[in-house]
């Protein structure tokens, strides 16, 4: 690997540098601190940021969001403290899904076998009713199917069956997600 060969300039992150700059800031003072907890204003600035926000959402504080713009969420989802979504592709969130503390949503990674280490980018898809665990981590190209459930730290490189619980490092399909009405 040579990382002076290192271009990302192919890579597009969908807004200029100025707005970047302002939700950098705006990310850092309101989102990504225990200082504010206030989901309503926070799903606010996101929508002017270019972010699709349902209703009855809470951002809980210290999330981190990359872009904005990258990210659409559905109706009463639950972020939880500490959730980093690393918007360098889309990332849609269904409605009803619950990410609990300290996940991590990761669209970009690198190629290991490009000398130069080019960036790779892939979008996460959670459809409804979704439970991503705490320090779980949701990989690039990821899919999680209807009430699937991503168990506390686990790791989902690929997709999962809906109604299905997943576990470990990787995540493997363990068992049936039951639903009592």
């Amino acid at each position: 690997m040579d990382l002076s060969k290192y271009d990302n300039s192919n890579y597009d992150p969908g807004a200029n540098l100025i707005v970047r700059t302002l939700w950098y800031m705006i990310n850092a003072a309101l989102f990504h601190t225990w200082l504010f907890p206030v989901s309503r204003i926070k799903c606010a600035l996101l929508r002017l940021f270019g972010a699709e926000v349902g209703r009855g959402v809470v951002i809980k504080p210290r999330v981190n969001i990359k872009y904005p713009w990258n990210l659409k969420i559905g109706s009463f989802v639950w972020i939880g403290e500490g959730v980093w979504l690393d918007s360098l592709d889309l990332i849609t969130i269904g409605s009803n899904v619950c990410i609990s503390q300290d996940a991590y949503l990761l669209t970009g990674n690198h190629d290991y076998k490009d000398p130069a280490f080019s960036l790779i980018t892939k979008p996460i898809n959670i459809e409804d009713g979704v439970w991503v665990g705490a320090r779980s981590i949701v990989c690039p190209g990821a899919v999680l199917r209807e009430n699937a459930i991503l168990t506390v730290a686990s790791i989902l490189t690929g997709d999962t069956e809906k109604n299905r619980i997943y576990q470990g490092n990787p995540a493997q399909n363990i068992r049936e997600r039951k639903i009592v009405n």
